[in-house]
């Protein structure tokens, strides 16, 4: 199984209205180090609709500010159909919407 492999495994495990981190995603597919190897496997999603990289946020709860699949603003529009909520300030409070707790 490649380090693709095991990220995008990680990805579909987490539940609709639920979210990760990049962090927490890489640590359980093996490595707290790559972080940035989950954001460019994310990138290159083969199977948008089936391994959904939409629920992947950084650290602080935020999208990404280009998303791959559709620009700016799907992500959030993709995360909000499922039921996550926003903050003011365009974070996503990890407490409650995180699929880790």
């Amino acid at each position: 199984m490649t380090t693709f492999d095991r990220i995008y495994e990680v990805v579909r495990q987490i539940p609709k209205g639920r979210v990760a981190t990049y962090g927490q995603v890489a640590l359980l597919a093996g490595n707290p180090r790559w972080s940035r190897v989950v954001g460019y496997a994310l990138h290159r999603n083969p199977a948008p609709g089936v391994i959904p990289c939409h629920r992947v946020v950084n650290r602080e709860g935020r999208v990404a500010p280009a998303f791959a699949f559709g620009g700016s603003g799907v992500q959030r529009e993709l995360l909000e159909k499922e039921g996550v909520e926003f903050r003011q300030d365009g974070t996503v409070d990890l407490k409650r919407f995180g699929w880790l707790g």
